[in-house]
C-alpha cells in the first residue's frame, strides 16, 4: 500500500462529516495526537479501530483501507469455487 493510502481517507471522510480529529479520538478511545498520526500516515490503523470507523462512518473496511471506490459493502462469492488449503476444504455452489 502506498504510504497508507487510508491515512487520507480518514481524514476525508472525517471533514465529510464536518468532524474534528478530537471527536474520532473520542470515539476510538484514544488522544487526539494519537489519531492525528493516522491521518498522517505516521502510525498504522489497529484493525478495531478501522472496525470501529467502518461502523461508524457506515462504509466498508475495504473502501478505508483504500481497496475499493465503493464506500458499501459489496460481497460477491462466485458460484462453483473451491477452496482448499492444509486439511480444509470449502466449496461454494
Amino acid at each position: 500500500m502506498n504510504k497508507m493510502k487510508y491515512a487520507k481517507i480518514l481524514k476525508d471522510l472525517r471533514e465529510d462529516h464536518d468532524l474534528f480529529q478530537k471527536d474520532i479520538a473520542k470515539i476510538l478511545n484514544t488522544s487526539q495526537s494519537y489519531y492525528a498520526q493516522y491521518e498522517n500516515g505516521k502510525r498504522p490503523l489497529p484493525i478495531e479501530h478501522l472496525i470501529t470507523l467502518a461502523k461508524f462512518y457506515n462504509v466498508s473496511t475495504d473502501y478505508i483501507l483504500g481497496l475499493t471506490n465503493n464506500p458499501q459493502n459489496t460481497w460477491n462469492i462466485k458460484n462453483n469455487v473451491t477452496i482448499t488449503g492444509g486439511n480444509n476444504k470449502i466449496k461454494f455452489d
